[in-house]
């Protein structure tokens, strides 16, 4: 008497290896392209935190403070009251605010005073056009001159 029993045979066992195989690659492929797409949001979202915090300042600087000189030969934008001073100094690859790093890359920096463009004079505006890495963008923060202004 021959008995037989129910089970795959060799072919069968091959076969579901190799769509296993084929769908587990594809996992990890995709899993791969998730990877690197996460890392690109996150570097994406780092630059525009870094380029928003720097709007940020200089809106609040610009306006808390009556007084605003560049220098160019220290290329530094210095901000007086009669209270209180601060200063932006400009590197190649970031801006130093007094304790505060803004890694943003400025290729230009134009600076104006009552809505002519000036070199070191007083200003009351700033325009900052960043680096390809920022998509080209600009940034422009101005302040309303008040009598003082005019006076010295």
């Amino acid at each position: 008497m021959k008995l037989k029993l129910a089970a795959y045979t060799l072919n069968e066992m091959l076969i579901v290896i190799i769509i296993s195989s084929i769908i587990t690659s594809l996992a990890f492929t995709v899993l791969n392209l998730v990877n690197r797409n996460m890392w690109a949001i996150q570097e994406n979202l780092k630059v525009n935190t870094e380029f928003s915090k720097l709007e940020e300042s200089l809106w609040i600087d610009m306006n808390r403070y009556q007084n605003i000189v560049f220098l160019e030969s220290k290329n530094q934008m210095i901000f007086n009251s009669i209270i209180d001073s601060l200063t932006y100094k400009f590197h190649s690859e970031y801006i130093v605010k007094g304790m505060d790093t803004f890694n943003v890359k400025i290729e230009n920096k134009l600076f104006f005073f009552n809505g002519n463009e000036t070199e070191t004079d007083r200003i009351d505006a700033v325009k900052l056009e960043l680096s390809k890495q920022y998509r080209s963008q600009q940034l422009f923060v101005f302040k309303r001159n008040d009598a003082i202004q005019f006076m010295n």
